[in-house]
């Protein structure tokens, strides 16, 4: 279970392709305090620690992952948002995240907003995935509130500090994110469709 809240950018330092999986290699300030078999959130996704190396660390992406996340597109010196699980006690800042990407998105337009910036994505809304106006969804890890909400497309204002802070300050038109839609919009939406 995740919040969220990003703890760090790490670096994308090593990828491995050991048959349908990719080993991925993440230089962190995070890593030395990781053990194994813990889970970490890399832009959203839950993966496990599998080997830990002083400031690097190493998860694997099986092809379940790959084929439903941006971790595929993944590239040597890229940066990632990294947050470790929630621990009981711990304030929840942002929402509940669990750490599984519904479906990614398509970053369609970047607007400077003269001390913020408003990003808009585009998703298929043929998953049956819903945002809702001043809802939470997850971009690459990132808690965040919806604004715009439309079919298959949100917007969301990210202030300074998230802008410096994640990997938002390397989104452009074109870029693609992993999304999680809110768990409990998710339910809804579920049981909305079951008494048709």
């Amino acid at each position: 279970m995740f919040t969220g809240i990003i703890e760090d950018m790490g670096v994308v330092s090593d990828l491995k392709k050991e048959q349908d999986n990719l080993h991925i290699s993440i230089k962190s300030k995070l890593a030395p305090e990781l053990k194994i078999d813990q889970s970490v959130a890399h832009n959203g996704v839950c993966l496990t620690v599998v080997a830990i190396d002083k400031d690097y660390y190493t998860v694997t992406a099986i092809s379940e992952t790959l084929s439903k996340t941006n971790l595929d597109l993944v590239k040597l010196g890229d940066l990632v948002n990294l947050e470790r699980a929630m621990k009981l006690g711990d304030r929840l800042d942002g929402h509940i995240v669990q750490g599984h990407v519904d479906q990614t998105a398509v970053c369609t337009s970047v607007i400077d907003k003269n001390g913020s910036w408003e990003f808009t994505f585009q998703y298929d809304s043929q998953l049956n995935n819903v945002t809702i106006e001043k809802g939470s969804i997850t971009v690459n890890g990132t808690s965040l509130t919806v604004v715009n909400s439309q079919e298959n497309a949100f917007s969301v204002a990210i202030i300074p500090y998230t802008y410096e802070h994640t990997n938002f300050n390397r989104f452009e038109k074109g870029t693609v994110v992993n999304l999680e839609f809110d768990v409990l919009g998710k339910y809804v939406a579920k049981l909305m469709s079951l008494n048709k």
